[in-house]
């Protein structure tokens, strides 16, 4: 197998990508509400002329949101996330071993402070943190 690096910012190996193909698909199709609500804005304000994707695959892993030109992860994390800190650590190590930056949200973030997740991914493109 190639060297996981070889792969950031693109699908999984072939062969991984064949299993986790459907699992992504179903996960754009049925987005949480959080999904959802991101989503509609990430893809509104094209954030700064930088471009997100939805579901995109990373080794054994499925990004919520990623922007390739930035090397940016976004993950927001829901009640399926409660009692897996183990889980997500290893998750977030594993895409900042591939040169990537990963900014996690909760539901509840998103839900009731729209503007300022949006305010905080801008300030991380722009690199105004």
């Amino acid at each position: 197998m190639t060297d996981d690096k070889q792969w950031a910012g693109k699908p999984s190996p072939p062969e991984l990508w064949k299993l986790l193909k459907p699992r992504a698909r179903e996960m754009r199709k049925n987005p949480t509400k959080a999904e959802s609500l991101l989503w509609g804005a990430l893809r509104l304000q094209k954030m700064h002329g930088f471009k997100f994707r939805r579901q995109h695959a990373f080794g054994p892993y499925i990004a919520d949101f990623y922007c390739a030109k930035a090397k940016l992860v976004i993950e927001i994390d829901g009640t399926s996330h409660d009692g897996r800190g183990e889980y997500d650590e290893a998750r977030t190590q594993y895409l900042e071993s591939l040169g990537l930056r990963v900014l996690r949200y909760s539901n509840e973030d998103v839900l009731q402070n729209l503007q300022g997740v949006v305010d905080g991914i801008a300030h991380v493109l722009l690199g105004d943190e």
